[in-house]
This record gives C-alpha cells, sequence and structure tokens, in this order.
C-alpha cells in the first residue's frame, strides 16, 4: 500500500498478469473496533462509480472490510493519485447479474472464487462518488 501511495498507483495499481486487474485502495473503519484500515482492491468501473466484488478467494465468509462497509458506508477510495469520497452500498440482484461477468472477464480467477464459495453469493459492492 505504501508503494501505490508512493508511485500515485504506477506500481501496485494492476494485478500482476492482469491487464484488466485495476487495484484502488479503500478506507474503511472496523465495524466494532473502529479501527481505521486500508484494503487493496480489485475493481471495475461503472459509469461514474466503481465496484467491488467481496470474493475472499471464495472463502466461506465474506471479507472484513465488506462488513466494515455496510456499518460505515462512508469512504474514501485512492484510484492512481487520486482520492475520491465514496459511499459504499450493496448492488441489487440485477446489479450484480451484470457486474459478475466483467469481473470475471478482468480476472477469470472470479469465476473459480465463486465456484469454492459454495452456496454463498459472492457480493458486489458499488462504491458511489459523494
Amino acid at each position: 500500500m505504501r508503494v501505490y501511495r508512493w508511485t500515485r498507483g504506477r506500481l501496485g495499481g494492476r494485478l500482476p498478469g492482469r491487464r484488466a486487474g485495476n487495484i484502488l485502495l479503500l478506507e474503511h473503519v472496523g465495524a466494532r473496533s473502529g479501527v481505521r484500515r486500508t484494503s487493496p482492491l480489485m475493481y471495475v468501473p461503472d459509469g461514474a462509480a466503481v465496484a467491488v466484488a467481496a470474493s475472499k478467494a471464495g472463502q466461506p465468509s465474506h471479507p472484513g472490510w465488506f462488513h466494515n462497509l455496510m456499518a460505515n458506508p462512508d469512504t474514501t477510495i485512492q484510484l492512481g493519485a487520486r482520492v475520491h469520497p465514496v459511499r459504499a452500498r450493496l448492488a441489487d440482484p440485477a446489479e450484480r447479474d451484470r457486474l459478475w461477468p466483467r469481473f470475471v472477464a478482468a480476472v477469470p480467477d472470479f469465476a473459480f472464487f465463486q465456484e469454492h464459495a459454495g452456496s454463498r453469493t459472492i457480493p458486489v459492492v458499488i462504491l458511489e462518488p459523494r
């Protein structure tokens, strides 16, 4: 994360070996702890917003950042050199159906993650400008 910030996203701004695997830095506040954290996440653009998937590499539970965003949706993201204030919201089923193929097209591992997650549907979170 320090390298991403120091180079303004030139290093660490893409998943290695994945041209479409764009990375952002998500700030989030612990739902219980109140501790501020930063998570690097792959994203897909969606108009003025961006979407992130709470895949946790297909584990049976959602990642901590997902719970934190649902409890504290007003936050910031860093895209390259710029920091943007955003509000997080869970994508509705139609939005998820529209966005999920874009995650898989960008990084085919997402198909494996969903299969590996079993009955857990991997949520998609939309980060809208505020």
